[in-house]
């Protein structure tokens, strides 16, 4: 079986992200910028991601006044998007870097996070269900678009993505599973479907619990969700990409009172929101390691990416002779 060998993948890697970003940035309409590595804790732009993860901190030594490595730019991208005025239906993407001290290490997840994250304007009428689909529509044209070129490059890679992707919500998978929990869900409607939109993260289902966390301050629980791969080298699925209609005010208050986070109206982002000083956004970050690991059908996410590894994780690799970087 023919296979990438280092050289050749790291070629590789370039070909497909500089494919991926330019079809992304031409299907949805977005401008490449510059964003920020770390921000005051006290402006609320940092992301709370699932609401436990702890993000790297620092202390300018010179000002002793601290800093946090982004976790995601969420918020920051909403406020970008206000000062560079941007209008409806244009949009904003850039390269994301993060740190993510809490994540345990496997195949697919790494201390080290890269991602485009991008954000779009979208009329308050656009707030629909129906316009998320859409656009999520529009980025798995996208994959579908980048497989194909990728594949083109070296014919010995697969086809492995369907025409169209499966729309679900987390209810209706629970109402199909209802005895499994929720990662035998995911792993059972991706074996069968091999691509999905997992809708309405982090509401409390009729279990009593939520399918998954999701931070309340940034996506609306009603209006965001998972782009999920079913990945055949691995056996298991892959999310690809954490996306959404953004919070409003209304639902903002809702989701800050249901996780007893209201102190965080303190925050400048969130006072800025309350006002409708933002404007409406929908938008996600789509992992740029994680696509390269899918579509150049590795084994291990640090084939495609350097970082640091345990000594136990190492030494199982050499055993299947995978090559990290």
């Amino acid at each position: 079986m023919k296979y990438l060998d280092i050289r050749e993948t790291q070629i590789a890697i370039k070909k497909l992200k500089d494919f991926f970003e330019e079809n992304l940035s031409e299907r949805l309409n977005l401008t490449r910028v510059s964003a920020p590595l770390f921000v005051k804790p006290k402006t609320g732009l940092n992301d709370n991601l699932n609401g436990i993860e702890k993000p790297v901190s620092f202390t300018m030594r010179k000002y002793n006044e601290e800093l946090e490595i982004v976790q995601s730019l969420a918020k920051w991208k909403r406020f970008a998007l206000r000062r560079y005025g941007f209008k409806s239906g244009e949009g904003l993407y850039t390269d994301m870097d993060a740190i993510r001290p809490n994540e345990v290490l496997d195949k697919t997840h790494s201390l080290y996070v890269d991602q485009w994250d991008w954000e779009k304007v979208i009329l308050k009428e656009e707030r629909t269900e129906r316009h998320l689909k859409s656009i999520v529509d529009d980025i798995y044209d996208v994959f579908v678009k980048t497989e194909r070129y990728i594949n083109s490059c070296y014919p010995f890679l697969s086809n492995k993505l369907p025409e169209r992707i499966t729309f679900i919500t987390t209810q209706e998978l629970e109402n199909l599973y209802p005895k499994k929990n929720p990662e035998e869900r995911e792993y059972l409607i991706c074996k069968e479907k091999k691509s999905v939109f997992l809708m309405k993260i982090g509401k409390v289902l009729d279990s009593g619990k939520p399918h998954d966390g999701r931070a309340p301050d940034y996506d609306d629980w009603e209006l965001n969700g998972d782009i999920l791969f079913w990945n055949p080298v691995l056996n298991e699925v892959m999310e690809l990409s954490s996306m959404g209609i953004r919070v409003d005010k209304e639902s903002l208050l809702k989701q800050l009172k249901l996780t007893n986070c209201e102190e965080r109206l303190d925050f400048e982002y969130h006072r800025q929101l309350i006002k409708n000083k933002l404007p409406s956004t929908v938008g996600g970050g789509i992992g740029q390691s994680r696509i390269c690991m899918y579509f150049l059908e590795k084994q291990h996410i640090g084939e495609v990416q350097a970082s640091v590894w345990t000594d136990e994780i190492i030494e199982e690799c050499k055993e299947k002779n995978i090559f990290l970087l």
